[in-house]
């Protein structure tokens, strides 16, 4: 069993610091873990970086999109020491276009099941828009960084004329991206949006036809579109 004892010999040792989820692991914004920052699903690779001075939480890396946040000790007992180190999946860019379908049908099974918007979220069922999108590439072993402008830098740019189904595409303001879906076709995409836009979960809409509310505010933030041609590879920390 993973202890707070044996997780600080392992880091001050640095052997041993990688570890696999056995469930679905929250990650926080502060040490107080307060401010869902992501999710670490089940059978995903963690880095243990630091134990809080009251050892009630652990900073730790997600390692397949390097991602930072605390996690509390009483997910200590649902870690497994890895034997090996997490290896990113390397996937062409004609092999990713042969898997758009199945990242689509993922995102559309996902809209099928009861669920909710939840900032952070990244496991089944309730995700927010960059968790959605993560976790329907990933499923097809297409590999996305976690938030959304980290998505749009990650994409190769495309015009809105070029859409193909499986492209990216971004909402927010000039400066920054704060919103992303994945587009299916015909001027439509999927994609998880909460109720301050007018719903809460996930749900279609489109880029032409703005007869639909939450079409209209969206459009009205849209910024750019993104082509994934390449599965991300973490730099490990």
């Amino acid at each position: 069993m993973v202890t707070v004892e044996s997780v600080q010999d392992d880091i001050y040792r640095r052997t041993h610091q990688e570890y696999i989820c056995g469930c679905a692991i929250n990650l926080y914004q502060t040490p107080e873990c307060q401010g869902l920052v992501t999710q670490i699903d089940q059978g995903d690779h963690l880095r243990l970086l630091e134990v809080s001075k009251n050892e009630n939480v652990l900073r730790v890396c997600s390692c397949k999109d390097d991602y930072l946040g605390w996690m509390s000790v009483t997910s200590l007992g649902d870690l497994t020491p890895a034997d090996t180190r997490y290896q990113a999946p390397v996937v062409s860019a004609a092999d990713i276009q042969a898997r758009l379908p199945q990242v689509v049908a993922f995102a559309e099974a996902a809209m099928a099941r009861p669920n909710e918007y939840l900032w952070g979220g990244a496991t089944a069922p309730n995700y927010d828009c960059s968790g959605l999108m993560q976790a329907a590439f990933m499923d097809a072993g297409i590999q996305l960084p976690r938030d959304s402008y980290q998505q749009e830098d990650f994409t190769e740019r495309v015009e809105q004329a070029d859409l193909l189904l499986g492209d990216l595409i971004f909402f927010g303001t000039p400066k920054r991206t704060t919103h992303v879906a994945l587009y299916l076709g015909g001027g439509r995409y999927i994609h998880s949006s909460g109720k301050d836009k007018g719903r809460n979960g996930i749900g279609v809409d489109s880029l032409t036809d703005l007869s639909h509310p939450v079409s209209q505010s969206y459009y009205e933030l849209l910024r750019c579109f993104g082509r994934v041609v390449k599965s991300y590879q973490p730099v490990g920390l």
